[in-house]
This record gives C-alpha cells, sequence and structure tokens, in this order.
C-alpha cells in the first residue's frame, strides 16, 4: 500500500498547487486553496474523453485544439490568494496556449479555454451540473458541455449568458450538432 502524502497546512495559491507536480496517487484539484481528492475515473469514463477528443480533433479550427485530463487555472482569484483549479476531462483551447504554458510555465487559463467538458461519473453528478457549473461560469469560460453515459448517452450544451452564467440548450441523445462555438457534429453513441 502506498502512503498517500499529506496536503500542505496551509492554502494554496493556484501557482503553489502546479509546483506540487504531477499526482500519481489519484486526481487532486484545488478549490479555494484546499486540495481536494477523488479517485481515478472509470475505464468507460477515459474511453469516453478519449472517443469526443478523436471527434473533435478534425473539426476544429485551425486555432483551437482539444487537451484531455489536464489542470486549468480558473483565474477566479489574484494570483497571491488561494486559488481554484480544475482538471476537466476535456477543453477545447486555443492553440497558443500550449506553447505560453512550455515558455511560462504555470497552468492552461480559463480565459484560453473554448469549451470545457465533464463527463457525469456516479461520484460526481452534483459536481458537475452545480459546482462546476458555477465555477466554469464565474470563470468566463464561454461554452460548458455535460456529457452523460448513462442510457441513453446525452449532452447538456451550456453557453454564457451574461449574468444569469450559463443558459441551456436542450438535452441531446443520439447525434449532438452545433456552429457555435464551432461547426461541429459529435455521435453521443459512440461514446461507450
Amino acid at each position: 500500500m502506498t502512503a498517500v502524502p499529506l496536503p500542505p497546512a496551509h492554502l494554496l495559491t493556484v501557482a503553489e498547487f502546479a509546483a506540487l507536480g504531477e499526482d500519481d496517487t489519484g486526481r487532486s484539484e484545488l478549490m479555494e486553496g484546499n486540495l481536494v481528492m477523488s479517485p481515478s475515473p472509470s475505464p468507460d469514463h477515459n474511453m469516453a474523453a478519449l472517443r469526443i477528443a478523436l471527434q473533435l480533433m478534425p473539426q476544429l479550427p485551425q486555432d483551437l485544439e482539444v487537451i484531455t485530463d489536464v489542470d486549468v487555472d480558473l483565474e477566479l482569484v489574484p494570483p497571491d490568494q488561494p486559488g481554484f483549479s480544475r482538471r476537466p476531462d476535456v477543453i477545447v483551447v486555443r492553440r497558443s496556449a500550449r506553447p505560453r504554458v512550455r515558455a511560462e510555465g504555470g497552468l492552461i487559463r480559463a480565459s484560453e479555454i473554448v469549451v470545457v467538458m465533464e463527463i457525469v461519473s456516479p461520484g460526481s453528478r452534483r459536481t458537475d451540473n452545480v459546482v462546476k457549473r458555477a465555477e466554469y461560469a464565474d470563470a468566463g469560460i464561454p461554452h460548458y458541455w455535460i456529457v452523460d453515459l448513462e442510457d441513453p448517452v446525452s449532452l447538456l450544451a451550456c453557453h454564457l449568458g451574461g449574468k444569469f452564467g450559463y443558459l441551456d440548450a436542450e438535452v441531446v441523445g443520439g447525434t449532438f450538432a452545433a456552429t457555435e462555438p464551432f461547426l461541429v457534429r459529435v455521435e453521443l453513441e459512440e461514446l461507450r
């Protein structure tokens, strides 16, 4: 049995969180400076993230790319304050984000994300639909897609609606098609 390292004794900034390095004991996120751990996703969850990424890749405009399972600075507080970092299942981000991280360090920033996606797990239903929904809206991420793998597979596409946070489109099963933020078509049943 591997010992789980003790979290720092103070609230973390996003920079301190990023300096912890890769996490091989599970998935960690940062909520108001608190290190939050959760178990790794199931194989079905991971395959769904991979399959949606593979469907999106050839459809994206040249200035965008898809990245799975990466830490994101939500930029909700000044850099010297206890921060917020989430690890979405899939993001569509401006191509300039990875070279910036490579050159400067740190994390992908919410301001670089066009679409953030979460795949609902049995233990994340409320977090994905309520908590992360509010955080991503507060962070100004223009589009949030929530994928539910329960039969039938469905996708709820949300977009920022000003001071009201995210506004929902209809929940879609079968084929998800949209023209905003880019022309896209996702075969949802192929995510299983």
